[in-house]
């Protein structure tokens, strides 16, 4: 039997981050973890982390949802991982973050495969932040935030470092308020041990008896941006901070003036991170929100960008 962690959680909570730590301890302990990923949008930004790492079989599910609608890809992908790897000792499966979770346990649950993985639980990222502040968000999408949370076998309160000590005593308590059956673990950059996470899934309730309120036609879209030349940095973070709250995630490469190569870039929630790479990436930006459509982008308004 191979186990299989799901991991959960809203846009920019941190899914990758703890994805990435968990594949390098995985390594470390001399396991063979390999990955499904599920990204909102055709653009593999998230994935191309994951290839990063070196020999980690990888299967991506690109502008689709590892859910009911989407089930049948979901077990292609799968099939495929098992097929092409004899050696698998843990599947990783990150949803998209507009995903529901049970509703994404479902689609794995499949007869083709069901005899040889067994599934452990859901991680759900959780961004504390955002989840104080979760009334700016749309009904919709707060109801999704909320139902990560809620099926849960555990919770990363995530980005805790951005807290002060009483805004962390709030979000412990209305969290347990909200899912008191699960433990909370106060996360900065979604560090956790493994062995923690297995201890604490060693034997969950798989498929919770809380009812569903499904995720399904919910109002978000995705742009996808290119660029028409090199950036000044601190221009192009004022024009971040310009944009409304609907606009959730941010990821992409940005090319910097005197700069050789473009940055990764990524936004969540008032917060950019730029990272710097080593090999020369296509320039362009993708965009994930409500009301996209109101947002211009265009060479008249701003000239960073060439819409697509």
């Amino acid at each position: 039997m191979i186990d299989v962690y799901l991991l959960s959680g809203f846009l920019g909570s941190g899914k990758t981050s703890l994805l990435l730590h968990t594949i390098g301890q995985l390594k470390e302990q001399g396991k063979k973890p390999a990955v499904l990923m599920n990204e909102f949008g055709t653009l593999p930004f998230d994935s191309d982390a994951v290839k990063g790492e070196g020999e980690v079989p990888l299967k991506e599910l690109l502008d689709g949802c590892i859910c009911c609608t989407g089930s049948e890809k979901t077990e292609a992908q799968l099939q495929g991982l098992l097929e092409e790897n004899d050696d698998i000792d843990v599947i990783l499966i990150e949803t998209t973050g507009v995903a529901h979770p049970v509703e994404a346990l479902d689609a794995i649950y499949s007869p083709l495969f069901a005899d040889r993985l067994d599934v452990k639980g859901i991680v759900t990222v959780v961004d504390s932040r955002r989840w104080l502040d979760r009334d700016k968000l749309s009904p919709q999408i707060r109801v999704l935030f909320m139902e990560q949370i809620r099926h849960a076998h555990l919770l990363l309160a995530n980005k805790s470092d951005l807290l002060s000590e009483g805004e962390m005593a709030t979000l412990t308590m209305e969290l347990t308020n909200f899912n008191d059956s699960v433990p909370i673990i106060q996360t900065i950059d979604a560090k956790v041990a493994f062995s923690f996470i297995e201890k604490v899934l060693n034997a969950p309730k798989i498929i919770s008896d809380k009812p569903i309120q499904s995720g399904k036609n919910l109002p978000l879209s995705s742009k996808l941006l290119t660029f028409s030349d090199s950036v000044d940095r601190e221009e192009f973070e004022r024009w971040v901070k310009s944009l409304p709250d609907s606009v959730y995630r941010m990821k992409g490469y940005v090319p910097i003036k005197g700069v050789k190569n473009p940055f990764l870039f990524q936004y969540a929630y008032g917060m950019v991170n730029w990272l710097p790479e080593y090999v020369k990436m296509e320039p362009r930006l993708v965009i994930i929100g409500e009301g996209l459509e109101n947002i211009r982008c265009d060479k008249v308004v701003n000239p960073f960008f060439v819409e697509k």
